[in-house]
């Protein structure tokens, strides 16, 4: 079973297969999540919101745990951070995936250990790695040549520090050409092609202080087939035989990255996680079997597959125009809480939650508040034709990269984010206010 079909099989309800498993009808149109109803929560906390399924999370956990039992799950906090989820993350078992020193300091800070920690970053700033070291961060996967001097400076003649190599291994795989991460044409990682991952592996191991562990590649985002895995896998076994046989290192670990794709649509493709645990394991073991290489400990690194269903985004209707032949149904939030579709052309299925309508559909696009005509949320999508300002959306598959990509524009203000579980609603994340962009601003 994919990961993605969990809800659709506790529902039995194909319209509602991307919502969390624990998502309910309601009399009279509404919906429940974690056995709390949305529309409750809208009128509770305002919209825009963002709703956060705590049971969903934590069961997406023991599910990457129970597919890759002799791996180490690592989620990837890029996805969407907060304390609560620190400690889901943490009490679930999986280790954690960080690209700065904010998401660092605040993982620690919420008591996540930072030897289960791993530091990314194709750019890291002086105070992302003397956070990295100050708190012990298990591992720094190195990025550019550049930074094996630095972290070694930093680290000094008698310190010690556990890092990896991204290697880029060609191999192009993702939904849209800005998260296709694995090949030379972009800015991640060292290549395996030009011969730049072999001279890192040989300068760090000149380095005494720096231990490397092992090889780390990640090919893309939202990818839906096991195919580009596997091809990366075979580069990567590769890779480590050639250390083994110039340099007479055995490298103990390969992290093959994140980028498991979900379906934010009903019918969409998503990634049968159960066939990539299983085939990514029998590749590694032939590919290790036969170039005589003992099996490195495999490491993976999902964030949307984990948080990214567990999400619902909450909309009030301000205005619906008709222009031409076309409806356009504005709501309260827009780019600045969820700039996805602008950036890569997402689609989602925004729903019509808090009352019942005998109306037939019509053909709307959904678009948000803000000065710009690329501020759409959804494209063509079928909404009753009697919708009306007032009335509340809710926008399923929405827990990863849209908060934790929201910005400031037009001061709007980020949303909250209500955590629910077993019939319980609480606030993780309160909502942006005025005070706080005065608070800021200290200018006169």
């Amino acid at each position: 079973m994919t990961i993605a079909v969990l809800s659709e099989v506790a529902t039995g309800a194909e319209d509602l297969s991307v919502w969390p498993a624990s998502t309910r009808r309601l009399p009279h149109g509404g919906l429940a999540v974690g056995g709390v109803s949305l529309a409750e929560v809208a009128d509770r906390f305002e919209t825009p919101a963002y709703v956060l399924d705590e049971g969903e999370v934590r069961e997406r956990c023991r599910t990457y745990r129970d597919a890759f039992p002799d791996a180490d799950v690592l989620y990837a906090a890029k996805a969407f951070l907060s304390r609560a989820v620190v400690r889901w993350v943490r009490e679930e078992g999986l280790g954690l995936d960080v690209c700065s020193a904010g998401e660092l300091e605040l993982a620690v800070t919420a008591g996540f250990p930072p030897e289960r920690i791993v530091l990314h970053g194709n750019a890291k700033s002086p105070r992302d790695l003397e956070a990295a070291l100050r708190l012990g961060v298990g591992r720094i996967v190195i990025d550019g040549s550049s930074e094996i001097a630095r972290i070694a400076a930093a680290v000094g003649p008698e310190g010690h520090q556990r890092v990896m190599v991204r290697v880029v291994p060609g191999v192009s795989a993702g939904g849209h050409d800005k998260i296709r991460t694995g090949t030379d044409d972009q800015k991640f990682g060292l290549s395996l092609t030009d011969g730049a991952a072999q001279h890192a592996v040989s300068r760090i191991l000149g380095q005494p202080q720096l231990e490397l562990t092992g090889l780390h590649c990640h090919i893309g985002s939202q990818i839906t087939e096991v195919k580009p895995y596997l091809v990366a896998l075979r580069r990567m076994v590769g890779l480590m035989a050639r250390i083994r046989d110039t340099h007479g290192v055995v490298l103990p670990e390969l992290d093959m990255g994140g980028g498991h794709g979900i379906a934010y649509r009903p019918g969409e493709p998503a990634l049968d996680l159960t066939a990539l645990a299983r085939r990514l394991r029998a590749e590694l073991v032939a590919g290790c079997a036969a170039a005589r290489l003992t099996v490195p400990r495999l490491l993976v690194e999902p964030g949307r597959a984990v948080v990214g269903p567990a999400g619902v985004a909450l909309y009030r209707v301000l205005a619906v125009k008709h222009t031409g032949e076309k409806v356009f149904v504005a709501v309260d939030g827009g780019m600045s809480d969820n700039p996805r579709p602008a950036l890569y052309g997402v689609r989602y299925a925004p729903r019509l939650i808090g009352r019942a309508s005998a109306a037939g559909p019509r053909t709307t696009t959904v678009v948000g508040r803000h000065c710009e005509a690329g501020d759409i949320l959804a494209a063509d999508v079928e909404l009753p034709g009697d919708i009306h300002p007032g009335d509340l959306l809710a926008v399923p598959v929405a827990g990863a990269y849209q908060l934790s990509m929201a910005s400031g524009y037009n001061l709007v203000g980020r949303p909250a984010v209500v955590a629910v579980h077993e019939g319980a609603a609480r606030v993780l994340v309160r909502r942006e206010t005025l005070d706080d962009f005065r608070s800021r601003d200290i200018g006169d």
